[in-house]
């Protein structure tokens, strides 16, 4: 495998680590403020909305991610819940999208906490013909023989398959959670929230921190308070059915804030998701270790 195609491998990995390692807003203009609603009739209505959704368990989804200073993807595609699956087509502007290696457009499927990227035809080239990457993060977790890194991918994975409804849950957590007002997105009625959780709050509300230990989950929140990690804003607007048709989320750091931004429609909508033939197909641990071996070869023939 020559180097150009391990280069545009590596950057569908860098892709989809972004994409798994971010749980989830941008700061919208609030419009509305009359006929505000008290915390027991918000409670009500987003309790609706976290019933409906868990009970659709899929729907179409267009998610759009902004990072400060390196452009924005936008991922669009079918996403279920229930179980968790993706398949999703992914587009990169700004920095990201300068790089020469960086496709266009990468098409990601999840299935089964496993990710597969479409590295494209110029990999396949390079690859006898095989253009899917594998990437059970999982496993490459247990390769590596690091028990606290497979506890953080395993939450990493789920946050990437968290469903709406599991965002309302911690959304209804949040001891800031305001009523913005009515509003319109796309020509349909919708309700309006936000709320804020400190990163404390939302380890407590969070289930898959109860992956870590006792000292594991001190250490990330040490880590989290010296990295200048300031919190979650979250903000979800529910339609007249009791669905949220859009949820903005936004991790506040000191470099900026990370925004992703996920508009949901035809809720129920079939999320039959298939993963690419085996034969089509690479594992991205088998190519490290590939990659491990020419390295060792060149050094060995270097000091002979």
């Amino acid at each position: 495998m020559g180097m150009t195609a391990w280069r545009r491998a590596g950057v569908c990995l860098t892709a989809a680590a972004v994409v798994v390692g971010v749980a989830g807003c941008q700061d919208g203009a609030p419009a509305g403020a009359e006929g505000r609603q008290t915390r027991n009739e918000m409670t009500k209505v987003l309790q609706a909305a976290f019933e409906n959704t868990s009970e659709a368990k899929s729907a179409k989804v267009r998610m759009t991610m902004t990072m400060a200073g390196s452009g924005s993807m936008e991922l669009s595609g079918v996403q279920g819940w229930d179980p968790g699956v993706m398949d999703v087509t992914m587009k990169t502007s700004g920095v990201m999208a300068d790089d020469p290696d960086v496709p266009e457009k990468v098409r990601m499927i999840m299935v089964d906490d496993v990710v597969y990227m479409d590295a494209g035809a110029e990999q396949a080239a390079e690859m006898d013909g095989k253009r899917w990457m594998r990437m059970d993060f999982a496993a490459m977790a247990e390769e590596a023989g690091d028990a606290e890194l497979r506890k953080r991918m395993a939450g990493g994975l789920e946050n990437l398959n968290q469903d709406p409804a599991q965002q309302i849950a911690l959304l209804l957590e949040s001891p800031s959670l305001k009523h913005v007002g009515p509003e319109e997105i796309d020509g349909v009625r919708t309700q309006h929230y936000e709320g804020t959780l400190s990163f404390e709050e939302m380890a407590d509300a969070d289930e898959s921190f109860g992956l870590l230990s006792e000292a594991e989950r001190q250490e990330l929140l040490a880590d989290a308070e010296k990295s200048g990690m300031k919190g979650y804003d979250t903000q979800v607007w529910v339609n007249e059915d009791d669905y949220p048709v859009k949820m903005v989320i936004g991790m506040r750091t000191p470099q900026g804030t990370i925004n992703l931004t996920s508009d949901y429609s035809d809720y129920g909508a079939r999320a039959e998701v298939e993963t690419p033939p085996a034969r089509d197909t690479f594992d991205f641990v088998e190519m490290l270790k590939e990659l491990e071996g020419l390295g060792a070869d060149s050094g060995a023939g270097l000091s002979a």
